[in-house]
Order: structure tokens, then sequence, then C-alpha cells
């Protein structure tokens, strides 16, 4: 592994990055065999931009309140910010935390 890298416990749910120490970027792993929807803006209204593969992993750019919704790790209203205008509930994310893992957006 790079002398840059970012280690986050698995049981927090993240994973190894490399170079991730400069950029702050860790990835998270999505809720098992869940093909997640991945939203315009931070709720279910928006529309589906795409949908995440099983066994996905998404960086998580920062984190916003929206629509509250029940998925396989609880109810949240949180919402992560996994690109540009691509926002994934918090409820399918397993960040080892009930609440915010990183800046607000």
């Amino acid at each position: 592994m790079a002398e840059n890298s970012l280690d986050v416990p698995a049981e927090a749910g993240g994973a190894r990055v490399a170079g991730a120490a400069t950029t702050g970027l860790v990835y998270y792993q999505v809720a098992p065999d869940c093909r997640l929807n991945v939203r315009s803006g931070p709720g279910t209204s928006y529309q589906i931009v795409r949908t995440l593969p099983t066994d996905a992993r998404v960086p998580i750019f920062c984190q916003t309140t929206g629509t509250n919704v029940t998925g396989y790790y609880g109810t949240s209203n949180i919402w992560d910010r996994i690109g540009p205008d691509q926002y994934v509930s918090d409820a399918y994310v397993h960040t080892g935390s009930d609440g915010f893992v990183t800046s607000r957006c």
C-alpha cells in the first residue's frame, strides 16, 4: 500500500485508498446484495441518474439532509454526495455511524 494511503477500519465500512491521505477520499461499502439508485439530488423525488451494481463501494464527498429513507442500515435523512449531482441515501451505505461522517454539502 502506498505511504500516502488512508486506513479506515473495516468495521466502519471504509476501504484503504491509495493517495487518500492527500485527497481525503474514502470509499464506503453499499449494503450487501443491493442495487442502489443514485439520484440527482438528496431525496426520493429527484430523478434516478443511474443504479449502482451490487457490492459497490462509493466515495462520500459531502453529506446533506433530505428525504427520510428506511434502508438496510436503518432510517436516515442523510444523503451522501458521491459525485456531481449524484446522491445516495446514507441508509444504504455502511459508514459505521448514524450521523455525518464528513463535511456538509
